[in-house]
């Protein structure tokens, strides 16, 4: 704590107990809880400065996996979120896979925390009852100019430890019937979660080790001096945080919170671009058990195949570079897509395709760009006690998240 404290009302929850914290001198702040859908809800009603030992901002699948495993660790953990709800952001608009670890440069994070992160995410889904299925992912070339790739893939993969297996078009023809390719690669792998039984369940952790979570609480501005930060929180009960610990985990609003952030050294407030994509789903049946990607194109993964846990198909996402969020989804662009998707399934009926939803991911560079890897920053890289800085944290975040979550608790120890 940065000053005097008290706890206040200890409320029991299953296993777990719930302290918040008021600061010592009367008047000046508290907090207020109150039940609902059998969650903890917490909102400030305060006008003044509350003290706690961490503050995570961010209620996304990063946000959670942070804070339940400082949490876990014993510390006292405070979770803002802007919105309504935990997940409305980025976590809760991707294709839901669990990623192998297949596309990206030996020893970058990205390789590293997806390679670990998934190993680990199999387990914590299986130990904590969430829905998943390891329904592995072929990638096909649908020409020969595209054999090259596939083996620049395969040799990537296997500098990140991830080992597939090449196969032929008569292999496919037997493998994915009705699909048109010249050769593909098989990971056993890659699966497909429920993202929100997933944030679910890391809330629960959170809680049961004592954390709690804020929504309806947007933070507008950082100032750190010396060893402390000042949080200053907007919404209906606006007020200040003092923290020795911060964890800046909010997603597409990461970098433009630096932009408001006093003692945050100038050079490491990066530019960050919006690549939007949409989702197409596709009723009725389909022939398909596992997913199915296309050859990767810039700035994304390709127009892809993948399934829900019901098994319904989805095609996505598409790659558009915007100016700020826009989550409308055209249906004039079923066109482009089935055009995408017909160059390996020429059976597919446009028919069927119909809007979904719409994601955007935050980029660290623009479409000129090139690999950008996870921007992870803490005090080594910035100076600043206390702090975590998480930019750029878009796939394979969802499969990095708990290994994610380690290195930021290395990065506080």
């Amino acid at each position: 704590m940065l000053g005097p404290s008290i706890p206040a009302w200890p409320l029991s929850r299953n296993a777990g107990r719930v302290f918040l914290w008021l600061l010592a001198i009367p008047g000046l702040g508290y907090c207020r809880f109150f039940p609902a859908d059998n969650r903890k809800q917490v909102e400030f009603v305060t006008s003044d400065r509350l003290t706690v030992d961490t503050v995570v901002i961010g209620a996304g699948v990063i946000g959670l996996a942070v804070a339940r495993t400082l949490a876990r660790a014993g510390r006292e953990v405070v979770v803002l979120e802007a919105g309504e709800h935990f997940g409305e952001g980025v976590s809760s608009r991707n294709s839901e896979v669990i990623h192998a670890g297949l596309y990206y440069p030996e020893n970058t994070l990205k390789a590293r925390l997806c390679v670990a992160g998934r190993r680990q995410l199999y387990e914590y889904c299986n130990s904590r009852k969430v829905e998943h299925r390891r329904c592995g992912k072929w990638i096909v070339a649908t020409d020969e100019s595209q054999i090259e790739k596939l083996e620049n893939t395969r040799r990537r993969a296997a500098a990140n430890g991830v080992s597939l297996t090449l196969a032929d078009s008569k292999t496919l023809a037997r493998q994915l019937p009705g699909v048109q390719a010249r050769a593909g690669l098989w990971s056993p792998d890659t699966g497909i979660l429920d993202s929100h039984g997933l944030m679910l369940a890391l809330l629960g952790e959170l809680e049961d080790a004592g954390g709690v979570l804020v929504r309806r609480s947007p933070v507008v501005q950082v100032h750190s001096a010396g060893e402390s930060h000042l949080v200053q929180v907007a919404g209906a009960a606006p007020c200040t945080l003092e923290t020795q610990t911060l964890v800046n985990a909010a997603g597409l609003g990461a970098v433009p919170l630096t932009q408001h952030w006093e003692g945050l050294p100038r050079d490491q407030k990066p530019t960050q671009w919006f690549a939007r994509g949409v989702y197409f789903s596709y009723s009725g049946r389909h022939p398909f058990r596992h997913l199915v990607y296309p050859v990767p194109e810039p700035g994304g993964l390709g127009v892809h195949l993948t399934l829900d846990l019901a098994g319904q198909a989805r095609f996505g996402p598409d790659v558009e570079w915007v100016r700020q969020e826009d989550y409308r989804v055209d249906a004039g662009r079923a066109h482009a897509f089935a055009a995408a998707v017909r160059q390996w399934w020429p059976d597919l009926d446009p028919q069927r395709l119909q809007p979904a939803y719409a994601g955007i991911r935050p980029k660290l560079k623009n479409a000129e760009g090139g690999f950008f890897d996870f921007r992870i920053d803490g005090p080594e890289e910035h100076g600043v006690p206390g702090l975590v800085n998480l930019f750029g944290i878009e796939s394979p975040g969802l499969t990095a998240c708990l290994a994610i979550a380690g290195l930021v608790h290395e990065k506080l120890s």
